[in-house]
């Protein structure tokens, strides 16, 4: 007997074996949900108050500053919040380091970090000493600008620290003369030189150092510049540097017409008092209203002892300043980023 042959559509197959897989899924789904035992959280009220106090403070946040360097190679300080912890000295400098992270959080200002990927730091400090045992990678550095701004941006970040006053280093826990290009890391290093100008002829005895303050060319940033000079190092000669502006070629932005002239400047009870000629005005006609150039001026005069407050004239009489609060630092991260949100460039 020939048995007649039944046919069915593809279609109609797929569809039924759908529908069971469905179903089988419905099912396991159900069985897995009455074998699971109820979810069991614990009473707010019945945490332990220890156990609160320490996931707070665990998130207690302190201030650092930290060193990058701008697309000029200067060195620019950056004041974050970093989580407190014990080691901070070590926290810091390791934000200074190229990684996915750190590189995204420098771009985020405009910056960069400085130290050659994968490098490590032993920190050792006593009695106002620290000893920095670098990892080998920082031999790997590109050339000897990135070496030098290194160096001096590790002596830089550990002395904000009070408890450091000078810096030693070893390499892969030896005492090395120089690194790959040549930088020399033999001595005890403390601060001095940040993004030092080269003087326009031979120095000789009696030079001073000065630093001041002028606006990036893009007025994001301040950076600090340091100037030699044959007079003394105080207020009154680093507003005359800083009349003088940066020079030409250095990428940094002029804070003050050419034209203006300083009449006279003085100080008491914390208080210096500067007297500018009439073209001084021309400072609200900048992008900014003259904002960041006061902030600059501000910041060259309070680094000194004793100078709390900056207050301006215009011959001789009181000129209303675009930025009235004293900055407590040149560069905050948390206001660059909301004052600049575009700001995120990594070439």
């Amino acid at each position: 007997m020939k048995w007649p042959k039944i046919r069915i559509k593809r279609a109609n197959v797929e569809r039924a074996l759908i529908c069971s897989s469905a179903v089988l899924v419905l099912l396991l789904s159900v069985s897995s949900r009455s074998a699971e035992p109820e979810p069991y959280e614990e009473p707010l009220e019945e945490i332990p108050q220890e156990e609160a106090a320490v996931s707070a403070a665990a998130q207690e946040m302190l201030e650092t500053v930290v060193y990058y360097e701008d697309g000029d190679g200067y060195l620019v300080p950056v004041q974050r919040d970093v989580i407190r912890q014990d080691g901070i000295a070590k926290a810091t400098l390791e934000m200074m380091v190229q990684s996915a992270k750190n590189d995204m959080d420098a771009a985020r200002l405009g910056l960069s970090p400085v130290v050659p990927e994968g490098t490590t730091f032993e920190l050792d400090i006593a009695d106002g000493h620290a000893r920095v045992d670098l990892g080998r990678q920082v031999l790997a550095a590109s050339d000897k600008q990135q070496e030098e701004n290194m160096r001096t941006a590790i002596v830089w970040a550990l002395t904000e620290f009070d408890t450091v006053k000078d810096v030693n280093f070893l390499v892969g826990g030896q005492k090395m003369d120089t690194l790959t290009h040549g930088t020399n890391i033999s001595g005890s290093y403390t601060r001095v030189g940040l993004n030092q100008e080269e003087p326009v002829q031979e120095t000789f005895a009696g030079a001073q150092e000065v630093q001041m303050y002028f606006p990036a060319q893009d007025s994001r940033l301040l950076v600090p510049v340091s100037r030699t000079v044959y007079s003394q190092d105080d207020v009154a000669t680093a507003v005359f540097e800083f009349l003088r502006g940066p020079r030409e070629d250095s990428g940094l932005q002029e804070p003050l017409d050419q034209d203006v002239q300083l009449l006279g400047i003085s100080v008491s009870d914390g208080v210096v008092t500067i007297n500018f000629s009439e073209e001084f005005r021309k400072i609200a006609e900048h992008s900014d209203g003259g904002v960041q150039a006061m902030r600059a001026l501000m910041m060259t005069c309070t680094r000194y002892p004793g100078i709390r407050k900056v207050k301006i004239l215009v011959d001789g009489e009181p000129y209303q300043m675009p930025a009235d609060d004293v900055p407590t630092f040149a560069n905050v991260a948390d206001d660059i980023v909301t004052l600049y949100p575009e700001v995120m460039a990594i070439e």
